[in-house]
């Protein structure tokens, strides 16, 4: 999990340097950083990038109160003090001595424009609460394992960051260029506000990068915050899998908010457990309850999606408590197992870690690290068209990574895979709307816009629960009705009996390959990462690997497949099907589905009016839309599609 604040001169480069270096506490006056840092048994902040090696700095080493103050607070670089002495011995004036250690655009400058500056960007990365439960009651072991996979995780992201996202830019925008050296401050804190347990990581980017003439210039910081989404699920993705293959782990979704995307925690750690280290959420909630109230009575309605969120943000900083003393991780790891262990007791503390094994073997047995790229990119692509309808390959790269991390359960997977599901998303099932003018900059591949020609789902609302109103389905539930649908006709079109006169499957070679032909219709119906598990039988057609891959990631979850369970939207290897006649469905959306029908068959019925065409009744039965059809999406008349449609 990803959050992002700007750091700028007049409101915050002060509050980072004597808050955030001392564990969100509040820094005595007059007190060094050092000192205040082993006065309090505080780990020390370090640096991080490549682009360390131009401010004379090296990685790993510990960040001084001075060059936070140099950096962020002036934009000047790290050994200013020495680097100006030495111009002033050498007989320069004191304004040219300054100036030649500033990086970049002095501040003053941007002041007297009537601007504030922006001297860096704030990342934090916090594990799931499950990972957080189980480095705080774990062993010794455990604890350096899940701490491994944080740091490895933070700088895979920056290493992505910068060699994809990060650029430089000048002339008002007009000139741009690639900036693959970041330069990071990264600050280690152990606990939230109220000192219970969170791991977590400051990671202040310094809004100057070089480039190769060896000038000085800002970071484009719109990119940054685009790509935000996509940065969050790698950190996600990359410390779940290396703590799950590690610790013999898997992933279970759970789901936090209604309609909301399932988190994936780890299996095995209990409920109890979760809430008893999330207070700040309990806290949250209670203050959103009456924030929506509120809400309600002055705009006559419930909020949608976006005023959601933004109530959810006035929540919890309305509810943010004052900070505290820090105390050393020695301190705290004792005082919260002796939390838990009153609360829950020696058994369920203890347990914990073999729960979480013998819950992630069950699971690892029922699922192979097996992806179908084909049904992937289906998925993917699905979602992201109805949740957005327009969209930048940075969204479908997010989503793909959610998919592994759905899928996979915790497995490992090969190295590419998330680019090369975005990748088939992007060329089978988008279509590219930036069109190239003449005269103009070309547009970087991650600053296209694209759209699909799926159907749009008819919204419903789902019945309240637990004496709350009801409310309407959220997009992300739409984007499920969506995915499963199409990925079912899918399915259900490369599982077809073969034509007659078609060849049958030719056996595999000692080698692994398949004859020509075979070979063509594997990578017509998948990607070059099809089926990534060791030992494959390749003597199986593509449908039929597709269809063993889907039963076996769908046996981790039985009772969903039996019709048991309460939430028939939960888990994303659910079969459509099966949640379709569950009667807990039914029951939730019946009383209005009758509503939404008829109001998506007036809406056809307006459009066929206007556009012209015939009765439904009187289009060719070629013209249907049958489970082939449905693979190459084309949408029905009757359905909306691409952006400007009606819903």
């Amino acid at each position: 999990m990803l959050s992002v604040a700007k750091v700028q001169r007049r409101n915050a480069w002060r509050y980072f340097v004597r808050g955030v270096a001392f564990g969100d506490g509040r820094r005595p006056a007059r007190q060094a950083l050092k000192d205040a840092q082993e006065m309090a048994g505080l780990p020390p902040g370090v640096w991080m990038g490549r682009g360390l090696a131009a401010l004379g700095l090296t990685a790993g080493s510990v960040v001084t109160e001075r060059q936070l103050e140099l950096m962020y607070g002036e934009l000047r670089h790290p050994d200013a003090d020495r680097m100006e002495r030495k111009l002033l011995d050498d007989g320069a004036s004191p304004e040219t001595a300054r100036l030649a250690t500033v990086l970049g655009q002095p501040i003053e400058e941007i002041e007297q424009r009537g601007q504030t500056p922006l001297l860096a960007v704030e990342f934090v990365f916090r594990a799931q609460a499950s990972l957080i439960v189980l480095w705080a009651l774990g062993d010794d072991h455990t604890r350096q394992v899940i701490e491994r996979a944080h740091e490895r995780a933070i700088a895979t992201v920056l290493r992505w960051l910068e060699d994809e996202v990060a650029e430089t830019r000048w002339s008002s925008g007009r000139q741009r260029a690639k900036a693959p050296a970041l330069v990071v401050a990264a600050f280690r804190h152990f606990d939230n506000r109220d000192g219970f347990p969170l791991l977590h990581e400051h990671c202040l980017i310094l809004n100057r990068v070089q480039r190769p003439d060896g000038s000085w210039y800002a970071i484009d910081t719109v990119r940054l915050y685009q790509h935000v989404v996509a940065a969050g699920t790698l950190y996600t993705l990359a410390m779940t899998t290396e703590v799950c293959e590690e610790l013999g782990l898997a992933t279970v979704p759970r789901e936090v908010t209604p309609g909301l995307r399932p988190v994936m925690e780890i299996a095995g750690v209990d409920q109890e457990l979760i809430d008893w280290s999330s207070t700040r959420r309990r806290r949250i909630e209670d203050e959103l309850e009456g924030l929506t109230a509120r809400y309600v009575a002055k705009h006559g309605r419930l909020p949608d999606e976006r005023a959601r969120h933004g109530l959810g943000w006035w929540a919890a900083q309305e509810t943010r408590p004052d900070k505290k003393t820090p105390r050393p991780l020695a301190q705290l790891l004792a005082w919260w197992r002796a939390s838990a262990l009153l609360r829950f007791g020696k058994q369920m503390v203890e347990g914990l870690l073999e729960r979480c094994r013998a819950a992630g073997a069950a699971i690892r047995a029922r699922v192979s690290p097996r992806v179908d790229t084909a049904l992937a990119a289906v998925d993917v692509a699905a979602i992201v068209f109805t949740v957005r309808r327009t969209f930048a390959r940075r969204h479908v790269l997010a989503e793909a990574r959610r998919h592994l991390l759905e899928t996979l359960r915790g497995r490992a997977f090969e190295p590419g895979l998330d680019d090369s599901i975005a990748d088939l998303a992007l060329t089978r099932h988008s279509r590219q709307l930036t069109v190239p003018q003449k005269g103009r900059r070309a547009p970087s591949p991650d600053q296209l816009s694209y759209t699909a020609d799926f159907a749009w789902p008819i919204r419903w609302w789902i019945a309240g629960t637990d004496g709350m109103p009801p409310r309407e389905s959220s997009r992300y539930e739409r984007a499920r009705v969506a995915s499963l649908a199409l990925r079912n006709a899918i399915r259900a079109a490369r599982t077809a009996p073969p034509a007659r006169d078609e060849a049958p499957a030719a056996p595999a070679s000692a080698t692994g390959h398949t004859d020509d032909h075979n070979q063509n219709h594997d990578q017509e119906a998948a990607a070059p990462h099809a089926v990534d598990h060791p030992g494959r039988d390749a003597a199986l057609t593509p449908a039929q690997r597709a269809d063993a891959i889907q039963a076996h990631q769908q046996a981790a979850m039985p009772e969903l497949l039996e019709g048991r369970t309460t939430d028939p939207l939960e888990g994303r290897t659910t079969d459509s099907e099966t949640w379709m006649s569950s009667p807990t469905y039914l029951a939730r959306i019946a009383a209005l589905k009758l509503e939404s029908d008829a109001r998506g068959r007036a809406v056809a019925e307006q459009q066929r009016k206007h556009s012209g065409q015939p009765e439904l009744s009187e289009q060719p039965a070629a013209d249907a839309a049958g489970p082939a059809d449905q693979q190459q999406h084309r949408p029905r008349p009757d359905q909306g599609s691409g952006p400007g449609r009606g819903r």
